[in-house]
């Protein structure tokens, strides 16, 4: 009976950690586009939460700093409490 827990608990383990990678890769895939996307921003960490957030949810960030959200859908249509657009 210890050898199935030990077991169970060994699959778990092998499958958190490979879940843990996969998360890791796509904030750095979304890091390294809200840095671009927000290089240029006035207020610079409000701009990094909120583009990480929509990236996150999206898998997307339009290019360059400003516009081009036609490149990216998702983005463009996620709207903040008050109804305008929430992401940079």
């Amino acid at each position: 009976m210890k050898l199935v827990y030990a077991n169970m608990i060994l699959l778990f383990l092998v499958l958190s950690s490979s879940m843990l990678q996969f998360s890791m890769a796509g904030s750095g895939f979304c890091d390294s586009k809200c840095s671009v996307r927000c290089s240029k921003a006035g207020v610079q960490d409000r701009c990094l939460k909120f583009c990480g957030i929509c990236c996150e949810k999206c898998n997307c960030v339009p290019s360059g700093t400003y516009g081009h959200k036609d490149e990216c859908p998702c983005y463009k249509n996620l709207k903040n409490s008050k109804g305008k657009g929430k992401c940079p």
